[in-house]
């Protein structure tokens, strides 16, 4: 091999290994990438709701979420938005509770994109059905086991945090609330 040729080898593999994510690969790939950056130990003493961080318990942070796609996959929980509820302080994007007849949604801190998706809609699918939703809130990866959180642990990267309206217009009712798969897109 040419002196040249070692040079153009040498000169990539640097490339490679000074800027990995010019080998982004594809978004499942990328979707293993989305590692917690550090953890949260829960409170020294436990509260008791059923959701509430576990006295002494590390729970996962993160700094991303996958990458947005038009069929972003994503797991939607139930919040409450309204004042009192578990949802915890007033929604981030406009200082405000919401009722829980609107359909309003908070995304896991990498969506939420430092409030760059507030008061946008994004588009839900699940069983068939499609719905709009606004984004009002961020559903924290990074902070948690607080009063301004409800005492919850820190979301989990990939959530999309809806209201009542949001689960009754797609048509999940009963033992399927709670956690369910769904996709998601920018409306």
């Amino acid at each position: 091999m040419s002196t040249t040729s070692l040079l153009v080898l040498a000169l990539a593999g640097l490339l490679l290994v000074t800027f990995p994510s010019l080998c982004g690969g594809s978004a499942a790939h990328r979707l293993e990438k989305c590692h917690p950056s550090g953890t949260l130990q829960g409170p020294r003493t436990g509260h008791t709701c059923g959701e509430c961080c576990k006295a002494g318990h590390f729970y996962p942070t993160y700094r991303c979420s996958p990458p947005v796609t038009r069929h972003t996959k994503a797991i939607m929980t139930l919040n409450d938005f309204d004042e009192g509820g578990d949802g915890g302080d007033k929604s981030e994007c406009d200082g405000k509770y919401h009722k829980n007849t609107e359909r309003v949604v908070a995304l896991s801190t990498g969506w939420y994109h430092r409030g760059k998706r507030c008061h946008k809609h994004i588009q839900i699918h699940a069983k068939g059905r499609s719905v709009l939703a606004k984004v009002v809130d961020e559903c924290d990866t990074l902070h948690g086991c607080d009063k301004p959180h409800a005492y919850q642990p820190p979301c989990r990267p990939n959530i999309v945090d809806a209201s009542k309206a949001v689960w009754d217009a797609l048509g999940i009712t009963g033992e399927e609330v709670g956690e369910y798969p769904i996709t998601w897109s920018d409306a």
